[in-house]
């Protein structure tokens, strides 16, 4: 039988925190930064848990 295989893209988006927590880094962050004022980019920098209805499908994603 095949092994399972955990999907590339989200092992490289997504990370499982020591408590079970399924988390990613914001989007908005990468470029285009001049516009955007200090308290956004603070916001935007922090790793953020993700949704409730995704959890289920970012587990499967990631192979657990």
């Amino acid at each position: 039988m095949p092994k399972n295989r955990s999907h590339s893209a989200a092992t490289k988006r997504l990370r499982v925190t020591g408590g079970g927590k399924i988390v990613h880094k914001q989007s908005n962050f990468r470029h285009i930064l001049e516009k955007k004022t200090s308290k956004r980019k603070r916001r935007l920098g922090r790793i953020k848990q993700v949704a409730a209805v995704d959890t289920p499908r970012a587990r499967r994603l990631l192979g657990g």
